[in-house]
C-alpha cells in the first residue's frame, strides 16, 4: 500500500510547513518588539563607574558627619501652586547660596538642581521649574565644588506640611 505520489498535495497546501513557520515569525516579530521597546525605554539606573562611586563613599559619610557636629537641620516648603521654595537653615554655617537637588529615585532624567539664596538669618528661597509629583529624595547642601556638609530628606508631593532635612544618608546615596 503505497501513496501514489501525485496524490500528495504541495507542501504549501500541507498544515505542518505553515505551522513551523508561524513560529520563527511569531518569534521574530515578539523578539523585535522587545528590542524596540528596550531601546525606547531606557531607565538610565545602571551606573558606569561604581569604583568611582566606592571611593566617593567616604566623602559623604564626611559631609553627614560634618552636618551632624555642625547642628545643622533644615526645614524645607515647597508651594504647590507656585513652585516658591522656602528653606528655613538652622545651625552654624550659613552660606549665601545652597544647592537642593531633588532626585527621582528612578529616573535620572528628571532629577532637578535648584539653586536658593539667602534672604536674612538662615532663610532661603528658590523656585521650583514645574509642579512637582511622587516620591522623591531631597539632598541640601552649600554651592562649592567639594560642599563641607550636606542635608536629606524625602518627600512625596504634593505635600502641605514642611519637609525636615537633616544630617544621615537616604537610600538615594
Amino acid at each position: 500500500m503505497t501513496q501514489d505520489p501525485h496524490s500528495l498535495p504541495p507542501w504549501y497546501k500541507q498544515f505542518w510547513p505553515w505551522f513551523l513557520l508561524g513560529i520563527l515569525l511569531s518569534s521574530v516579530a515578539v523578539s523585535t518588539t522587545f528590542l524596540v521597546l528596550s531601546i525606547k525605554s531606557y531607565d538610565g539606573m545602571v551606573e558606569d563607574n561604581y569604583y568611582k562611586q566606592g571611593l566617593a563613599i567616604n566623602q559623604v559619610i564626611e559631609q553627614d558627619r560634618r552636618a551632624a557636629e555642625l547642628g545643622l537641620s533644615a526645614e524645607l516648603l515647597i508651594d504647590d501652586l507656585t513652585g516658591d521654595i522656602t528653606v528655613e537653615l538652622d545651625g552654624e554655617r550659613r552660606p549665601e547660596r545652597l544647592l537642593l537637588a531633588l532626585v527621582f529615585p528612578t529616573r535620572g532624567d528628571r532629577d532637578l538642581n535648584l539653586t536658593l539664596e539667602h534672604v536674612r538669618d538662615g532663610h532661603y528661597t528658590g523656585q521650583a521649574p514645574s509642579r512637582l509629583e511622587y516620591r522623591w529624595y531631597l539632598r541640601l547642601q552649600p554651592i562649592q565644588e567639594e560642599p563641607e556638609w550636606r542635608l536629606n530628606g524625602e518627600a512625596s508631593f504634593p505635600q502641605d506640611a514642611p519637609i525636615i532635612l537633616t544630617p544621615g544618608e537616604t537610600n538615594e546615596g
